[in-house]
């Protein structure tokens, strides 16, 4: 796969044989655990104006958590722009979406991204950004909303009213969750590192 807005050479054949190759004979167990397609929008954690689009593609480790590879679309070249709110799951009947989400809307997330595609960054470029969810009306940006309702066939105004009824953590909410005013920024910070090397540790007294 080559995709033309990231810096380097397109894929070589033989590079191409090698992947068919070690697909044949490799396992890829955990990939092979993913199962679920959600779509959220997230922002920056100190900087609500910067949002993005953001494709989890999800495995359950248990009942209550699953954890996510997070693209910035679900085509073949994306790029994986982080880890792991959720509006919908591309694709999947109702009914269906209406199950899982039951139990998604009860759940706390921890997302990190890596590649600020919201700035054009042809690389994953500095340090990985705490990202949040957008959790009430008019936060989202209008643009946005209609450019993934058009790509994907949805109206968000027709699942608010379905899931109307749905409610959030059987405790309420968190008083540190939601939080609005305030963000987290990542940052650097050198210290000294652990060695293994006795004599390099008593150097140091």
């Amino acid at each position: 796969m080559y995709h033309p807005q990231v810096p380097g050479e397109p894929t070589q054949t033989t590079t191409s044989l090698v992947e068919t190759a070690t697909g044949a004979i490799q396992s890829f167990r955990p990939i092979k655990q993913i199962h679920q397609h959600l779509c959220a929008f997230h922002f920056f954690g100190y900087d609500m104006t910067r949002q993005v689009e953001a494709h989890h593609f999800c495995a359950h480790q248990n009942e209550e958590m699953r954890q996510c590879l997070i693209y910035d679309t679900p085509e073949a070249d994306a790029k994986l722009i982080g880890l792991d709110g959720v509006l919908f799951m591309p694709r999947v009947p109702g009914p269906i979406e209406r199950q899982d989400l039951d139990k998604v809307c009860k759940t706390y997330g921890k997302t990190i991204h890596f590649w600020q595609v919201d700035k054009g960054d042809n690389l994953p470029l500095g340090l990985p950004q705490l990202m949040m969810t957008l959790t009430r009306d008019g936060q989202l940006y209008d643009e946005l909303a209609r450019d993934v309702e058009k790509r994907f066939g949805v109206s968000f105004e027709k699942e608010r009213a379905k899931r109307a009824d749905m409610e959030g953590p059987t405790h309420g909410i968190h008083p540190l969750a939601n939080g609005g005013g305030k963000g987290l920024i990542t940052k650097l910070r050198e210290l000294h590192c652990n060695r293994t090397d006795p004599s390099f540790a008593s150097s140091q007294l």
